[in-house]
C-alpha cells in the first residue's frame, strides 16, 4: 500500500479491536459514522485494503452483501479454506478440512468443475445456536 490515511487507520483500528470478525461494508460504515466517515469512504478504503491483502473479501451469495475480515496473523484464509455460515446468528466459520479438499479435487477430476473455496459457503446452524435452541 502506497500510503496510509486517517480513514484507513480508523478502519484498521476498529477491525483489530473488534471481537466480531466479519462485517459487511454497511455494518462498518454504521460503526464508523461517529468518526465522520461516510459510506463511500468506507467502501473505497475497504477495496484498497483488499487489494493490499490486509483485508479479505468474501461473497456469501447472490443476494447477500460481501463480507470483510481483517487478515490476522495465522488466521487468514488460503486456497483450501471453505466456509460455513450460520443461518441464525450469521457467524462465518472458516474450515480447513481435508475432506472438503478431497471433494474439491473430485469435482475437478471427475466432473471438470473447479470449485472456488472463497465463494463456497455451506449454510446451516452453528453449535452455539443449536445449544441455545435446546435449552
Amino acid at each position: 500500500m502506497n500510503y496510509k490515511t486517517k480513514q484507513q487507520d480508523l478502519l484498521l483500528d476498529f477491525l483489530k479491536k473488534s471481537e466480531q470478525k466479519h462485517f459487511t461494508a454497511l455494518e462498518l460504515a454504521d460503526h464508523l459514522k461517529e468518526y465522520g466517515m461516510g459510506r463511500a469512504t468506507v467502501y473505497r478504503q475497504l477495496e484498497k485494503l483488499v487489494d493490499a491483502g490486509i483485508v479479505n473479501k468474501y461473497f456469501l451469495g447472490e443476494m447477500v452483501p460481501a463480507c470483510f475480515e481483517l487478515v490476522r496473523e495465522g488466521e487468514h484464509c488460503q486456497e483450501d479454506c471453505f466456509h460455513c455460515r450460520c443461518e441464525k446468528c450469521g457467524k462465518l466459520i472458516h474450515l480447513h478440512c481435508d475432506e472438503l479438499k478431497e471433494l474439491s479435487g473430485h469435482l475437478e477430476a471427475e466432473h471438470g468443475f473447479e470449485m472456488n473455496p472463497f465463494r463456497t459457503v455451506f449454510y446451516g446452524v452453528c453449535a452455539e445456536c443449536r445449544a441455545k435452541d435446546n435449552k
